[in-house]
């Protein structure tokens, strides 16, 4: 292939590519909008990833499912509402503080508060045992 020929066919894919980035007059809002929200949603599958982080096959369809409904005039909130209903509360990223999910906020901060009474009852009752009551360290020499 000749070099004038590569040129003509690099210059007509560099136009494509320019042509479908452009799109639809409103498709990078639409995508923009996308990836906001699925950056709101939790991966059912993941757990540990948003549907925008993820790729799991449930995750690429939710995606499009938010596409759709956005594509269709719903507003952002009534997507959420829609995902909520759908798959509860879990499927939201940072789910609302209400009766059914204070454990998931409230529970971390419980868990380490607990651990940490744990902690100061055991450093409270070592601090008044006797060096008798614990075990000689094997690099100092003894007395015999």
């Amino acid at each position: 292939m000749s070099r004038a020929m590569k040129l003509a066919v690099m210059g007509l894919c560099m136009q494509a590519s320019a042509a479908l980035a452009a799109g639809a007059p409103g498709a990078t809002e639409l995508d923009a909008r996308t990836q906001a929200l699925a950056g709101e949603l939790r991966c059912l599958v993941c757990q540990n990833q948003t549907l925008a982080d993820s790729h799991a096959p449930l995750a690429l369809d939710l995606k499009a499912k938010v596409r759709e409904q956005l594509a269709a005039g719903r507003s952002d909130e009534e997507v959420m509402i829609y995902m909520t209903d759908r798959y509860g509360d879990f499927v939201r990223y940072r789910p609302p503080f209400k009766a059914s999910t204070w454990l998931l906020w409230l529970g971390p901060a419980a868990l380490l508060a607990l651990a940490l009474v744990a902690f100061a009852r055991l450093m409270r009752r070592r601090a008044t045992q006797s060096d008798a009551q614990f075990e000689a360290d094997p690099q100092e020499p003894t007395d015999a």
